[in-house]
């Protein structure tokens, strides 16, 4: 199953945000499983970084996504997905049709994110860390 990782699950790996932290590496060790590929993209990995260097330092925080980009696979984004993202009047917020629209170029059956809310218009299925543990995984 090919999965897309939204910026907020990586910040919660990286930072080890409690209470969502045990599932988020839940989530990301499912990359050790031939059944599951993990997807993210460039923002979120930029995201992700950003709030880790704010706690960790840039060092740390370097050597923390080296570390968990190595488990995932980086989608793109190129002009189609921004045009895509931009031409959707269903889309109010940019980084998610970003996100949306590279998780269904490499054919990502789900997004996992802690703000499903924000992908309302995804016509594939949305999920949190716990409820994809609990309806897909277990």
């Amino acid at each position: 199953m090919r999965v897309f990782l939204d910026a907020n699950v990586l910040v919660s790996v990286l930072n080890k945000v409690y209470p969502l932290f045990p599932y988020s590496a839940r989530i990301l060790s499912l990359a050790d499983q031939v059944k599951f590929q993990l997807f993210t993209s460039p923002i979120c990995l930029a995201i992700a970084f950003y709030f880790a260097e704010k706690k960790s330092g840039t060092i740390q925080a370097k050597q923390k996504l080296q570390i968990l980009s190595s488990r995932l696979q980086v989608s793109t984004v190129n002009t189609d997905t921004v045009s895509n993202a931009i031409s959707n009047p269903r889309i109010l917020d940019f980084e998610d049709g970003l996100e949306y629209y590279s998780a269904l170029k490499h054919e990502c059956e789900a997004i996992i994110t802690e703000d499903p809310k924000g992908f309302y218009f995804s016509k594939i299925p949305i999920y949190d860390c716990r409820k994809f543990l609990d309806e897909v995984v277990f």
